[in-house]
């Protein structure tokens, strides 16, 4: 969200500076030139209005422990907004553009109004960009640590801060630490693979780190074993409805995978699930954690679309860690 923040303040910022520029040199100076600068404020106006309350609705669909991704589709009401507002923005310079207070009334109108969007916007880009930014809990995978609709903000700048464009980070407070509840992009650039039944590009995740660089992660009979100890998970939430330690994988022998040491390379290269057709979600691994990544679990194992079905997260794709708790009031409180 913040990147598309960041175009939005940056589409403004040219839309000012062009509009400073030319109102000093005269250049808006027929009914057509101020129709079609009044058209364009209003329709990017428009435009971005629309696209952040798209925004504003990730996280609020259902899905296992992700917040929906911003789909191309969500543009066509934006894009639709722009096309209709521009039109009346366009039809109201052009008809009183031949006075000249009235063109310099909307140049100075719409050169005001977008230098103030520009300021804003940049601001809370940055921001989200850096150090804290809101989201909502779409789904029971976190359960009960968080329930589904609570808000809370996540601490961007604790693992220190993102370079643009680089994926790495510097300035760093401190390490990710196992059990630590991270936000983070699913890991993978590649939009066509499904994982968990459907596509999972593109969106936010909330979990639990449950293993750090060089662990060694099992689960036997639902129950985690990180480097041969089986560590206490107060915060684990599990059904024993749920436990199934003798179903086997739909089209490949999990043995035969482990034999020809094929597990630990289809798990790192988040393969895992579609090479099973499915992961056995109580008997898993063991697999070392890479460096440079993160095993990932939901509290809620048995409801949890997590590290075990599509692999490690690698560093660069970390958001940050879940703070606080701002909503509902019942709930506030620090994340533990």
């Amino acid at each position: 969200m913040e990147t598309r923040l960041f175009w939005i303040g940056l589409a403004m910022g040219a839309y000012a500076w062009l509009s400073r520029r030319w109102k000093a040199t005269g250049a808006v100076n027929t009914a057509l030139k101020s129709g079609l600068w009044h058209g364009l404020f209003l329709g990017l106006s428009a435009f971005s209005v629309v696209l952040v309350l798209a925004m504003s609705m990730e996280g609020r669909g259902p899905g296992p422990g992700a917040a929906r991704s911003l789909l191309p589709a969500e543009f066509y009401p934006a894009i639709l907004a722009g096309v209709i507002f521009g039109a009346v923005g366009f039809w109201r310079g052009y008809m009183t553009g031949d006075a000249v207070e009235k063109r310099t009334y909307y140049l100075e109108e719409d050169w005001e109004w977008s230098e103030t969007v520009f300021s804003a916007v940049i601001l809370a880009s940055v921001l989200m960009y850096f150090v804290v930014q809101a989201f909502k809990i779409p789904s029971g995978s976190m359960r009960k640590t968080f329930m589904e609709g609570d808000h809370l903000f996540v601490n961007k700048f604790i693992y220190g801060l993102r370079v643009p464009f680089s994926g790495k980070r510097v300035l760093a407070f401190r390490k990710v630490d196992r059990g630590d509840i991270l936000v983070f992009r699913f890991p993978s650039d590649d939009p066509r693979k499904q994982h968990c039944g459907s596509i999972q590009y593109g969106k936010d995740f909330i979990k639990r780190v449950i293993g750090l660089p060089g662990d060694k992660v099992e689960v036997i009979n639902g129950v985690l074993k990180v480097n041969d100890r089986f560590p206490v998970e107060p915060y684990v939430n599990m059904d024993p409805v749920e436990r199934d330690p003798y179903r086997q994988p739909k089209a490949m022998n999990a043995d035969a995978l482990q034999a020809e040491s094929r597990y630990q390379e289809l798990w790192r290269t988040h393969d895992l699930d579609r090479a099973l057709e499915g992961v056995l979600k109580d008997q898993f691994g063991p697999v070392t954690v890479p460096e440079g990544t993160y095993m990932m679990m939901g509290d809620n194992r048995d409801h949890s679309c997590d590290s075990r079905y599509w692999g490690p997260v690698e560093t660069k794709y970390l958001k940050g860690k879940a703070w606080f708790i701002y909503w509902p009031p019942s709930r506030m409180g620090a994340v533990r």
